[in-house]
């Protein structure tokens, strides 16, 4: 289909790794980036990204991401990618989880434009008042787990793109990468990794600005990985929905990773379609 470069994934299994090595070996196919944990870890055949969270506290689940983060850290290096893209872990509660009265209202109401709503904004603040509470020994224990490995990735020639998730509860904050990249001692390999289609979700609940998202963290962006929203569902063909992939454009530098990551159900020619889309933005961007 054309692609020079591959960003492995979480679903890559431990079985399919001799193939992809020989691949590479071969001159088949260049990886760009992979994603936590990659390979998967034995006995695990379904993608799993979030097996195990750098938010955890429980030592025995700690360990599992600390050993397997760093196997796929090395995995990484051997396949001769730049940047593992890797997700932070979340805030767990109970039962008062704020995340339901969220789903309840925006069910409720499918019409409403969320963002303006009243409403929905009081529940939401409420809702981001008891996550910033719940959420700090989560978020304390995700810096000291990145700590843990940060020096690993350097000595690996490995950079860790610190991906923007889509749910509520999960870590970090949209507004505290700036944060948490300053609190690392220079020099560090950790960067921002831009997810257009989790990032439209949050601007859709009113949580985010995309454009500010963007912007706020352009100095440390590493790369993206590249798919639309429609109807409420991402990964989605580029150009089938409402993302302006325009604007993003615009914050596109020679050195970022540009990655389509589209559902497996994505049709050859919707693949191609969204190949040369994203390809006549970037002539446009750099001609």
């Amino acid at each position: 289909m054309g692609f020079e470069y591959v960003e492995l994934s979480h679903g890559t299994r431990i079985t399919l790794v001799p193939g992809v090595l020989k691949a590479v070996e071969e001159g088949v196919v260049k990886v760009s980036s992979t994603h936590n944990f990659c390979p998967l870890p034995t006995g695990i055949n379904h993608s799993a990204p979030n097996l195990f969270e750098p938010s955890a506290r429980a030592v025995q689940e700690h360990d599992q991401w600390l050993r397997h983060t760093k196997k796929s850290i090395e995995f990484s290096a051997q396949v001769k990618a730049q940047v593992m893209v890797t997700h932070l872990g979340s805030v767990h509660f109970f039962w008062t989880n704020p995340v339901r009265k969220i789903k309840q209202y925006a069910k409720a109401h499918p019409d409403a434009n969320l963002a303006e709503d009243a409403d929905y904004r009081r529940i939401l603040d409420k809702a981001l008042v008891k996550l910033k509470a719940r959420m700090v020994p989560y978020w304390a224990q995700v810096l000291a787990s990145l700590e843990e490995v940060r020096t690993f990735a350097v000595e690996k020639g490995i950079k860790l793109g610190c991906e923007n998730r889509e749910k509520f509860q999960e870590l970090p904050l949209d507004a505290a990468f700036g944060e948490m990249f300053a609190s690392f001692p220079e020099p560090h390999n950790c960067g921002y990794w831009h997810d257009t289609g989790h990032a439209q979700l949050k601007h859709n609940m009113g949580m985010v600005t995309h454009q500010q998202l963007l912007r706020d963290n352009a100095s440390r962006l590493l790369g993206f990985h590249l798919h639309d929203v429609a109807d409420g569902d991402d990964h989605q063909p580029v150009g089938y929905g409402e993302i302006d992939f325009e604007m993003v454009s615009e914050y596109w530098q020679p050195h970022h990773l540009l990655t389509l990551e589209l559902s497996p159900r994505t049709t050859p020619q919707h693949v191609a379609e969204s190949k040369r889309r994203i390809e006549t933005l970037i002539a446009k961007r750099f001609g």
